[in-house]
């Protein structure tokens, strides 16, 4: 049964320069009509009244909505999922965006976790990346959604920024921590094409801190959010016991979840999808009676244990080999023979306690290690 739900909302009132999802100016659009064939969607393909596990709202940028946009959404959620006291329920949230009455519409439609896009606590560096708040606003909303009863609160931070030196980064940070929330989610900077990043750095126009910076920015981030009581459970997230993300566990663990709206992703009865991603193109699809899957693929056996492994590695706790084994029938060490031996033997693997997982340096170089369980005969 699938009881994880990802929902995009592609609009944004502002395009960072480092963003490649799928989105668009939120000027001009059919946003109803967009909420309309949404909510058709989700009618379309769950029927299930089992109750569920997670419900992640993205984008794009879902807080760009006005108020009754997102309690037209909301609602709509409500009137197809069957959400519990248990079921994790998170917006995206821009803190520019994210004003007192729409905090109300969703505290009252039973959203019960928020994730702010802050990035950054310098205001100088948040100019330059094309974000359209400073930080006095990540304060303010925070305050606001206290204020309104949010406890289960997230925020993401991104380092390796342009121009951004480790200071830079430390001090961000440390007025992160000062905040005290149960969540916090921090990730090196990808320059992806079809963005605005990416055209400068063609140009030899944007200037990147070093790979030696950036590790040491890691480690710091690591060594920060530890001495704070945070755990790493995974390795770009950091939480209290007990707030980790559910959602997102989902993912690296391999379980299956709904994909709604334009451009969304889902992996149900073992079959990855992906759905139309232009916003015109993916409301007339559901305006003639048709359900807006650009592509679907079967996922075989050997990518199946491929996806176990590069997504459960990025866990703390890495695979459980029992579980692998009575997932696949067939024994990790015996698939995965070579990779796991060069990996023990480079020291970026450890085996322990049952579980196959990165080391701290491993943790540094996760893309290696992740390769190297991929190309299965």
């Amino acid at each position: 049964m699938t009881s994880a739900v990802y929902i995009h909302i592609p609009f944004c009132h502002h395009i960072c320069h480092y963003c490649d999802f799928n989105k668009v100016f939120m000027k001009n659009q059919p946003v109803d009509t967009y909420l309309d064939m949404l909510i058709k969607e989700m009618q379309s393909v769950h029927k299930s009244n089992e109750p569920m596990k997670s419900i992640f709202v993205g984008g794009g940028t879902p807080t760009a909505l006005n108020a009754a946009q997102l309690e037209k959404l909301c609602e709509g959620i409500q009137s197809v999922f069957n959400i519990t006291d248990s079921t994790e329920y998170t917006f995206e949230a821009n803190p520019g965006d994210l004003s007192k009455d729409k905090i109300s519409v969703l505290k009252s439609h039973g959203v019960n976790r928020l994730s702010f896009g802050v990035q950054s606590f310098n205001d100088r560096l948040l100019e330059k990346i094309g974000r359209n708040h400073r930080s006095e606003d990540v304060y303010r909303s925070l305050t606001q959604a206290q204020d309104e009863g949010f406890e289960n609160i997230s925020i993401d931070l991104i380092y390796a920024l342009p121009e951004q030196t480790l200071s830079d980064f430390e001090d961000t940070v440390d007025r992160a921590l000062e905040l005290e929330l149960p969540h916090y989610s921090g990730y090196s900077l990808i320059v992806e094409p079809k963005t605005v990043f990416y055209n400068l750095m063609r140009k030899g126009r944007l200037p990147l801190p070093g790979e030696d910076t950036e590790a040491a920015m890691y480690d710091s981030l690591m060594n920060k959010m530890a001495a704070k009581g945070l755990e790493q459970y995974e390795i770009s997230n950091f939480s209290k016991t007990g707030y980790e993300s559910i959602h997102n566990l989902t993912y690296w663990e391999n379980e299956s979840y709904y994909g709604f709206g334009a451009g969304a992703h889902g992996y149900v009865n073992g079959v990855r999808y992906s759905n139309i991603g232009p916003v015109s193109k993916y409301i007339q699809s559901l305006e003639e009676e048709k359900l807006p899957v650009f592509h679907r693929s079967e996922v075989t056996l050997n990518e199946k244990m491929e996806e176990e492994m590069f997504l459960g590695l990025r866990k703390t706790n890495g695979v459980s080999l029992q579980v692998f084994e009575k997932k696949f029938g067939i024994n990790m060490k015996n698939i995965f023979e070579e990779p796991l031996k060069e990996m023990i033997n480079k020291n970026l693997l450890e085996e322990k306690n049952g579980h196959v997982r990165l080391t701290k340096e491993g943790r540094f170089l996760g893309n290696e290690v992740f390769q190297s369980f991929l190309g299965l005969k």
